[in-house]
């Protein structure tokens, strides 16, 4: 009597297209940070397509097959800060401000917090190109602006709001210029100092910390309680 098996198994082929997608993920990933590298050590007029391909141990036909030209690995690039900068700011304020009995601690950590991370030498390089870019390619800075550093500073003014809601601040008309004050009291002068001085010339931890007491106090004499 003849016998049908059916094995059930995999479609032949199957185990090689997975493999092939996890090298092409891979290599993408590798042409990225090289090229984040790249741009930020050299700028955009300065960046080669051949010196990330070199970095990324993967052929220029292989970059181009990726991302097209330079222009849209620079965007890559530069767009894909918005997210992982945002979401690790909404973990910072709900962890900080949505938990806060004390509005002084409160922001008292959240600025030290903004010093830490905004002062970073990778941060500041990133700032440096997207402003030095930013005629060049107006549709990019203005993304990043709108979907970074905006967007941080919306949802900035929401934290902030919950917070007078609970008694913590006073009432806010307008949550989101009163993010805008806050982040201008924290950041102005020690970014200001690394891109005109060059990210060498970040603060020592000791006027960091100094800052960040300032402005919270600075913040909450026009924001706190009545």
């Amino acid at each position: 009597m003849d016998r049908h098996v059916d094995t059930a198994g995999p479609r032949p082929g199957a185990f090689d297209s997975d493999a092939t997608e996890g090298r092409t993920a891979r290599k993408r990933r590798a042409i990225l940070e090289a090229a984040t590298e790249v741009f930020l050590r050299h700028g955009y007029l300065g960046a080669s397509m051949d010196e990330v391909a070199a970095r990324a141990a993967v052929s220029k036909q292989t970059v181009y097959k990726q991302f097209q030209d330079k222009e849209h690995l620079f965007a890559e690039i530069i767009l894909g800060t918005n997210t992982r900068g945002v979401d690790g700011l909404m973990r910072a304020y709900a962890t900080i401000l949505d938990e806060a009995t004390d509005a002084q601690k409160a922001m008292r950590a959240l600025a030290q917090q903004y010093l830490d991370s905004f002062t970073e030498p990778e941060f500041l390089q990133l700032r440096r190109l997207v402003l030095a870019e930013a005629d060049r390619f107006p549709d990019i800075s203005g993304a990043w602006f709108k979907g970074a550093f905006h967007r941080s500073l919306v949802l900035l003014g929401e934290a902030l709001a919950r917070m007078a809601d609970r008694g913590l601040l006073r009432d806010l008309p307008d949550p989101t210029l009163a993010a805008y004050h806050f982040a201008g009291l924290v950041m102005y002068k020690p970014l200001n100092q690394a891109m005109f001085a060059g990210t060498a010339a970040r603060p020592e931890a000791e006027e960091l910390s100094y800052l960040a007491d300032r402005a919270a106090e600075a913040f909450l004499a026009i924001y706190g309680p009545s």
